[in-house]
């Protein structure tokens, strides 16, 4: 470690090396909603929603146990960015040794248990039984890729936490690139349905993890990397798997929130289940869409605090809000434009469309309830401030969930849809409120 870790180390920070950051990221981001959109296309060719509502079960289901895992990508990213800030080049490596091992071992574990899993998740999450089976078809064969699509996070997370968002673009891009390629031949060619769908996303993970960890050793390739000592130093590791942690029950506590929004669609019908699955895939979009920004507040926002200076902190806050700002509206705007001919193009089934329709405008709104929440928590992955985005997080699903038995009677799936809003619309304003206080505390006063 350099000498003077501990020292202010002043850099700046501008509208250009914020987009350098976020532009490519924003783009290697919207090729993975972009694929739920076209594996739901795909299988809504196919003329049956109860085949559409397997997707949106399948993959709710996939992502409580993958995303959950997200936190080796952001976790990652954040303690790999303070080591560059401090100038800690071993350290920084280390961090990525780490996540890998983590990674492989979560991995593994999940292919395991991948049954028992899917039980446990279908009975908590109802349907219909042609829906169920679909969701089973879908499950069993992409749990499969779990070991290599959690090293896909070390790597993303690390690359991303140096600053280096082109690698980020290239390896998204052949990930979901040849995800979308595979899955329009399985399931129109080969005609293999909803598996074919899982197997495209199975042999895409095995190709983009092979390419990450050979990017990944030609990064290494020059310069010192830690002794097995350092990368399991203890303390460490606890550092690591605390922020980890944290990180795990915020995403698991979101995914449940969307989980619970998809099992009260169920209730309403297949119908209902199928178009609501639709016009989630549009706040995914917008999600997506705003989250290259908020990577680029986690890079900075890191950087800032392992650097110890607070005016570039700061500046990352202000100008990724800004610009988030701008783009929720853009992506509302389009999304009230566009959001009938795009619904239209996903499915054939007219109950659906009409059903669809009926409900857009929630979905459209999505981004701007949303915006503050998604750029505070790239702030507060970056700084490592894991506890407070949790406790956060759980206090916002509570809220959602008040808002839900209080709206749903007397409104149906307007008010579902109402009752997310406020929740997305309550992070934002409880983790604005905790960034002013752990940046005071976090900074010296000197800064």
């Amino acid at each position: 470690m350099d000498s003077s870790v501990g020292a202010i180390r002043p850099f700046d920070v501008s509208n250009r090396s914020v987009l350098l950051i976020a532009l490519p990221m924003t783009l290697a981001y919207l090729s993975t909603p972009i694929l739920g959109l076209v594996d739901t296309a795909v299988i809504g060719q196919l003329g049956d929603a109860a085949l559409i509502g397997g997707i949106a079960l399948g993959g709710i289901l996939f992502d409580l146990v993958f995303t959950t895992c997200n936190f080796l990508r952001s976790g990652t990213t954040g303690l790999t960015a303070q080591a560059v800030g401090a100038v800690d080049h071993v350290e920084e490596r280390a961090v990525f040794f780490r996540a890998a091992l983590l990674a492989l071992v979560l991995g593994l574990t999940v292919v395991l248990l991948r049954a028992p899993m899917l039980e446990a998740g279908l009975f908590v999450m109802g349907g219909s039984g042609e829906v169920q089976a679909a969701t089973r078809q879908y499950f069993l064969v992409r749990a499969l890729s779990a070991p290599f699509a959690l090293i896909n996070y070390a790597v993303l997370g690390w690359f991303i936490g140096r600053g280096q968002a082109g690698v980020g673009l290239v390896l998204q891009t052949v990930l979901n690139g040849l995800n979308i390629l595979l899955s329009l031949v399985f399931v129109l060619h080969f005609d293999w349905g909803i598996t074919g769908v899982a197997s495209a996303t199975v042999l895409s993970e095995v190709t983009a993890a092979a390419i990450g960890l050979a990017l990944v050793a030609r990064a290494m390739r020059h310069g010192v990397l830690p002794s097995r000592q350092q990368v399991l130093d203890k303390a460490a590791f606890r550092r690591m798997i605390a922020v980890n942690r944290d990180i795990m029950i915020r995403s698991f506590t979101l995914l449940f929130a969307f989980g619970f929004f998809t099992s009260r669609s169920a209730v309403q019908g297949d119908t209902i289940l199928a178009a609501n699955a639709i016009l989630e895939k549009f706040f995914l979009v917008g999600g997506y869409f705003l989250d290259g920004f908020a990577t680029a507040a986690e890079q900075i926002a890191g950087r800032a605090v392992g650097a110890r200076y607070r005016p570039a902190f700061d500046r990352a806050v202000k100008l990724t809000l800004v610009w988030g700002f701008v783009l929720a509206g853009l992506a509302a705007l389009f999304f009230f434009v566009a959001g009938d001919a795009i619904v239209a193009l996903m499915t054939t089934a007219e109950e659906v469309r009409a059903t669809a329709s009926t409900y857009l405008v929630w979905a459209a709104l999505t981004p701007l309830f949303g915006v503050v929440a998604f750029q505070m928590d790239g702030v507060f992955i970056g700084a490592t401030w894991s506890r407070d985005m949790r406790n956060m997080m759980l206090l916002s699903l509570a809220v959602f969930l008040a808002a839900y038995w209080a709206l749903f009677p007397p409104f149906g799936n307007h008010g579902l849809w109402l009752a997310l809003e406020i929740f997305l619309g309550i992070r934002g304003i409880t983790l604005g409120y905790m960034c002013s206080r752990r940046a005071a505390e976090t900074f010296p006063a000197a800064a």
